[in-house]
């Protein structure tokens, strides 16, 4: 299982404002300057970052973008999850219409997928900015 590069790229622009410090601002370019990020592609993640209240966006000439919470309150699995949507390891634990064993309650590999779902989801929820900048 791989993150999508937009997941990706969404981590970096939220640990690079969160290593800026909570209620620092910054413009697009910087944030796409310092996480390599392509430009056009950082402005759809930063709409879906501000949708999913993670940052929020000011407008004008000192305009920017800053963290709408405390680095510590946010994690990895919800950055994830606001520009990839939920984490699902197997499209059945998503929807169970696609279980190729019509019977989710029954289906072993349904059974043990979703354990190894649960355990992922914890694992990401544990990880937030305030201990990714704190970091080497």
């Amino acid at each position: 299982m791989n993150i999508t590069q937009e997941a990706d790229y969404a981590i970096r622009a939220i640990l690079i404002l969160s290593m800026e410090g909570e209620g620092a601002k910054l413009d697009a370019r910087t944030i796409a300057e310092r996480g390599t990020i392509p430009l056009r592609f950082l402005l759809k993640l930063l709409r879906k970052l501000i949708h999913s209240d993670i940052i929020k966006s000011y407008r004008g000439v000192n305009g920017g973008y800053a963290l709408n919470k405390k680095r510590a309150d946010i994690n990895l699995k919800e950055v994830i999850e606001a520009v990839d949507g939920p984490i699902a390891i197997n499209r059945c634990l998503k929807n169970v219409d696609f279980c190729n064993n019509n019977n989710t309650q029954n289906c072993k590999t349904h059974y043990y997928l979703s354990k190894v779902q649960e355990t992922l989801i914890s694992e990401l929820e544990k990880i937030n900015f305030e201990i990714l900048t704190s970091s080497k």
